[in-house]
């Protein structure tokens, strides 16, 4: 049986996040009926060495960066996962964000409603 949502989870610069947010919000029907753009916004620590061949956003070749970045989090109806990965891609800086995609089950499913 195929999840009826996903929840994604994705690392960002500060920077990009309210781009980020409403590309996603736009490309997606909303998940919560009467409510749009809702995301969890917290902070973390990404950390990642560009090999040769890359073109990194952050950081040089053979280089270890440690960076503050936001984690968004969010939930995604099966049927706009496809839709919100290409709008991720379109505006993320990174050449290869890493986009964490996790089945999910709906609260109102799990009670009936």
């Amino acid at each position: 049986m195929e999840p009826a949502a996903y929840k994604i989870s994705v690392a960002v610069p500060a920077e990009y996040k309210d781009e980020l947010m409403d590309a996603v919000n736009d490309s997606m029907q909303q998940i919560y009926p009467g409510y749009d753009r809702t995301f969890s916004i917290t902070m973390t620590t990404g950390t990642w060495r560009p090999l040769e061949g890359s073109d990194p956003h952050t950081g040089r070749i053979g280089e270890i960066s440690v960076e503050e970045e936001l984690r968004i989090d969010f939930a995604v109806k099966a049927d706009d996962l496809k839709n919100v990965i290409r709008a991720i891609r379109k505006v993320h800086p990174y050449e290869e964000p890493a986009i964490d995609i996790m089945p999910r089950l709906l609260w109102k499913d799990v009670i009936g409603l």
